[in-house]
Formats: C-alpha cells, sequence, structure tokens
C-alpha cells in the first residue's frame, strides 16, 4: 500500500501572517493538532497547537505573533507514490505524528500516524512509540 492510499486531500492550511490566535481558533474549530503553513503554494512550515502552547508559555501576544514566528520551517515530507512503511520510518525517526504529503513541490495531502493504523494493523506497535501508547501483549498482525 501507498501514501496516496491512505492520505488525507483535505488538507487545512493556513498563511505565514496568520496570527496564532486565529491559527489555534482554526485547529480548535477543526479538531485537528496543527496546520501546514502555505507561502505561494509551497510548504513554508507547520505549526502544532505545541508551537501555540509554548508561544503562550512565553508570554508572546497571541493577536501580535504571526504564525511564521512559532512554526516549525524544517518540514518533513513525502511523495504520494512512497510506501506506507517508508512513511512510518519517516515519522518515528523524526518524531512526527503528520507527514505532508508532496507532489511535484506543491501540497497534495496528509498522511498521519491515525491515518496508517486504521489501513495497517501490523504497523500498530512501531506507531506507537509516537502516540506514547503501549499495547500489552501485542505480538502483531
Amino acid at each position: 500500500m501507498i501514501v496516496r492510499d491512505v492520505m488525507n486531500r483535505n488538507v487545512i492550511a493556513t498563511k505565514p501572517d496568520t496570527s496564532i490566535r486565529k491559527a489555534a481558533e482554526i485547529m480548535s474549530q477543526r479538531h485537528i493538532g496543527s496546520l501546514i503553513v502555505l507561502e505561494d503554494e509551497k510548504i513554508a512550515g507547520i505549526i502544532t497547537n505545541t508551537n501555540v502552547l509554548r508561544a503562550v508559555a512565553e508570554k508572546k501576544d497571541p493577536d501580535a505573533t504571526a504564525v511564521a514566528d512559532v512554526m516549525a520551517k524544517d518540514v518533513i515530507t513525502i511523495e504520494p507514490g512512497k510506501k506506507i512503511e517508508d512513511a512510518v520510518e519517516l515519522m518515528i525517526k523524526y518524531k512526527i505524528k503528520k507527514l505532508p504529503v508532496v507532489e511535484n513541490e506543491k501540497l497534495v495531502g496528509v498522511v498521519t500516524a491515525s491515518d496508517i493504523i486504521v489501513v495497517e494493523p501490523k504497523l500498530i506497535e512501531a506507531i506507537a512509540s509516537l502516540v506514547s501508547i503501549k499495547i500489552p501483549g501485542y505480538q502483531g498482525g
């Protein structure tokens, strides 16, 4: 199975000049933990709920602070034709739960650890370390 088969094509994105308050509102309304940040249709970064929490803890003004000021800029991506196992390897290596899918330098989707677990139960043990769960007695499947 390949990434294209499991990726979510309905990606919620924002722009670098969006305030972190607005980004937090979008994530809260959509029940998601991150937003891809696009500039000229290319990935400029990713902002996660952790980035927002850190900014608040550092007493940054959520209305005056732009997403670009707190987002992760070196975004790990994958191509849609890669194997699911390749996505899992990247997620584990970089300790990330969401992987933007890029084709010809354009965002075409996102694949998450949850997406993979649903379609590839045998990869649960590998992904469990990312989502901080332990499955007692799990032998694979």
